[in-house]
């Protein structure tokens, strides 16, 4: 082979052929509201507390980090509540890690994964990188799910993984705990409840938590990425019956959590209610985007999650390119004619509204 390869020299799997890298943009631009972060960044005295245990860690970097987790995974459990305990719950690099964990578990060739579109966009990947056959089924047309619907393609397809997104990436509907105990009770495979968004819901309190003591497949899937104001530090996590964190423990690559990471959680989980500080606050603004974009003339899908989609436009990507000419990166998502909009700060939600109306052919 010669020195300096092309991609196409090497041996690539087959079905990477062509494949491009998951990422929405990072570009430098004023205004940020593409991927779902919170725009409040952690208090001064909160940074220092982080700075103080990171600086504590240092003192033991030489040495490998908890590979379990004990302490993370104890806060997350009290964070939780629920009767929750460490047995009941796994952490990981950011929920995608916590997925993948899941997957190299529950799936792999042979198997499938079930879920309902649209949806979040690495969930296909993460099935092809666990060999595992990725399967979906279209949502309702208020891009809801009941239980019918949901059985009926676990009756059809036979999947070993059905994941549920509440609220919903891309379009923030909710799925109640009715339809999660419909389902629950009509199947064996193992269901995962991805309430990444769950901290910014209406109503957070109906969480799919309230099922796992009756439900043995039940998983429910969160991070700390965004309620948390922490998508630097990269923290996913899950609830489940001790069972199945024993088979995440199995797949699990050595130390895949760094003592770093572990450190700066545990200071934001001990600083819970300071960190969570903003919620309601980025709920009053999805709840303005909700009230303000149809009086503008545009058409949203209800939200329970810390974004609104907009539309619907007959060019979208030439909508998104012209926000982003005036300074304000969006994210092209979702069903087609539609852009997703974070919540961000109170400036920079009137930087959008203000460079939306100025596009003559948004409409």
């Amino acid at each position: 082979m010669r020195p300096n390869p092309s991609l196409a020299d090497l041996p690539l799997r087959p079905e990477l052929v062509g494949e491009e890298p998951y990422g929405a943009p990072q570009l430098d631009v004023p205004v940020c509201l593409n991927v779902n972060e919170n725009p409040y960044p952690p208090t001064t005295e909160i940074r220092r507390a982080m700075a103080d245990a990171v600086m504590d860690v240092t003192t033991r970097v030489n040495r490998y980090p908890d590979r379990e987790a004990t302490n993370l995974r104890w806060a997350l459990a009290h964070y939780l509540g629920h009767g929750l305990t460490i047995d009941n719950t796994w952490a990981a690099n950011g929920s995608n890690e916590v997925m993948t964990h899941l997957l190299g578990a529950f799936g792999g060739p042979g198997r499938r994964a079930l879920t309902f579109t649209p949806t979040y966009s690495m969930y296909p990947e993460y099935a092809r990188n666990t060999h595992t056959d990725y399967i979906t089924v279209p949502r309702r047309d208020d891009f809801g799910l009941d239980g019918r619907l949901v059985l009926d393609a676990i009756d059809e397809h036979r999947p070993d993984v059905v994941i549920i997104t509440t609220p919903n990436n891309p379009t923030g509907t909710s799925t109640s705990l009715d339809v999660f105990e419909e389902i629950l009770a009509g199947t064996d495979a193992i269901v995962v409840a991805d309430e990444a968004y769950q901290e910014f819901a209406a109503h957070p309190e109906d969480t799919a938590l309230r099922l796992l003591s009756r439900y043995g497949n039940l998983v429910v899937s969160r991070t700390m990425s965004k309620a948390f104001a922490l998508a630097g530090g990269r923290v996913g996590y899950f609830a489940a019956a001790p069972a199945i964190v024993d088979a995440c423990r199995i797949v699990r690559l050595p130390y895949h959590l760094s003592a770093q990471t572990q450190a700066l959680a545990e200071v934001a989980l001990a600083h819970a209610d300071e960190m969570l500080a903003k919620v309601d606050l980025l709920r009053e603004t999805r709840d303005e985007m909700l009230t303000r974009l149809p009086a503008m003339g545009f058409e949203i899908v209800p939200s329970d999650a810390n974004f609104v989609l907009v539309g619907r436009f007959a060019d979208r990507h030439a909508v998104w390119q012209q926000l982003l000419d005036r300074g304000v990166l969006v994210r092209e998502t979702g069903p087609a004619g539609f852009l997703r909009v974070s919540a961000g700060t109170q400036p920079e939600m009137e930087a959008f509204y203000r460079a939306l109306a100025q596009i003559e052919d948004a409409r």
